[in-house]
C-alpha cells in the first residue's frame, strides 16, 4: 500500500479539485440558466485533470524512482491513479448532483424535451445519478489509462 501513497494523495487532490469545480460550474449558472453551454464549458476540467495527472506521475517519476521512470512504471503509476479516482466517483457523483446541485438532472430533462431534442422517457432514463454514475466510472477509467499512457511517454527516462 505505502508504494502507492502518491497516488492516492493525487486521488485525493483531484477529489477536491472535482468538488470545487463544480460548487464553481453550479455558482457561476452552468447548472441552471447556462446549462446548454455546461458541456462545453465543463470540459475545460479536463485541462485540469491532465495538469493533475501529470504533477502526479511528476511526483511520482522524482520522489520514489528517483528521477528514472521508464513508460511502463509511469503508465502503471498513471493507470493506478486512475483506478482510484474511479473508486471516488460514486461518491462524486453524489455529492455534486445530490448536494450542490440537486437540480441539475432535471434541468436537463427540461432542456433536451423542450429543444425535442429527446423524449422524455429518454432524458429520464439518461440524465440520473445512477447513470452518470456508471458514465464517469468508465469515462475515468478510460480517459485516465488513455492519459497516463500520453503522459508516461513523455515523462519516461531517455535511455543514453
Amino acid at each position: 500500500m505505502k508504494k502507492f501513497n502518491i497516488e492516492i494523495k493525487w486521488a485525493i487532490i483531484y477529489v477536491f479539485c472535482y468538488l470545487f469545480w463544480m460548487y464553481f460550474e453550479n455558482a457561476l449558472g452552468w447548472h441552471d440558466e447556462l446549462i446548454a453551454k455546461q458541456p462545453l464549458l465543463g470540459s475545460l476540467f479536463g485541462i485540469l485533470t491532465i495538469l493533475i495527472f501529470t504533477l502526479a506521475m511528476l511526483d511520482k517519476k522524482k520522489h520514489y524512482f528517483k528521477n528514472q521512470m521508464d513508460w511502463k512504471q509511469g503508465f502503471l503509476s498513471g493507470s493506478i491513479l486512475a483506478l482510484i479516482i474511479a473508486l471516488f466517483t460514486p461518491l462524486l457523483q453524489y455529492v455534486s448532483f445530490e448536494i450542490i446541485a440537486p437540480e441539475y438532472f432535471q434541468k436537463l430533462i427540461d432542456l433536451k424535451t423542450a429543444k425535442k431534442t429527446m423524449t422524455l422517457e429518454a432524458a429520464k432514463d439518461y440524465f440520473n445519478l445512477k447513470s452518470y454514475i456508471y458514465m464517469n466510472v468508465f469515462s475515468a477509467l478510460s480517459y485516465g489509462i488513455v492519459l497516463s499512457s500520453i503522459i508516461a511517454f513523455a515523462l519516461r527516462t531517455k535511455q543514453k
